[in-house]
């Protein structure tokens, strides 16, 4: 399905290992992963490209306890990739998404301006990709219900510091 908008959802490591019989089992992914399957559908409905970032981790660097390349949990979620199957998938190794991929060459073939943002973890890849310097020229929003980290405590203390640069949006203001 072609886009129409100018904006692109960026879904962010919604991968196996995050989820309850992967490596590291994350806070209220299925919750997440539920509000994540809405918004890549209204973004779909709304003409928005939306784009699948699958974090690997770097071979180089040795073996890490989750995210290795080959691996089941390395994979991104079956439902996700059922819901936008044409998605480009974007590979990184870096907790900031336009650190070394093509996430910046793939939304400027898209003429995209507006970066709506979910995934995992909170503090840390949606975080860095929120706040990083390459996404400074985007109109970026992140949809807080559809991110989570290792616990509550973690996740609010990271989206009130995002929220300081970036706004909070929900499912519904941000499809409005």
């Amino acid at each position: 399905m072609s886009h129409t908008s100018k904006r692109a959802l960026l879904v962010i490591d919604l991968q196996n290992d995050y989820f309850a019989t992967g490596k590291f089992p994350l806070w209220n992914t299925e919750e997440v992963l539920k509000n994540t399957l809405v918004a890549i559908e209204k973004a779909q409905q709304a003409g928005d490209l939306v784009v699948l970032v699958q974090h690997v981790a770097d071979a180089s660097r040795g073996i890490a306890p989750f995210f290795n390349e080959g691996t089941t949990g390395v994979e991104i979620h079956p439902q996700i990739l059922a819901a936008a199957p044409d998605a480009p998938v974007v590979v990184k190794s870096n907790a900031d998404s336009f650190v070394d991929t093509s996430l910046a060459a793939v939304l400027a073939s898209h003429n995209i301006e507006k970066l709506l943002v979910c995934g995992m973890m909170t503090q840390n890849c949606v975080a860095h990709t929120a706040l990083s310097p390459d996404a400074s020229g985007y109109d970026l929003q992140v949809l807080a219900e559809a991110t989570s980290t290792v616990d509550v405590m973690i996740h609010n203390i990271a989206l009130n510091a995002i929220s300081t640069r970036r706004p909070l949006v929900t499912l519904d203001t941000a499809f409005a």
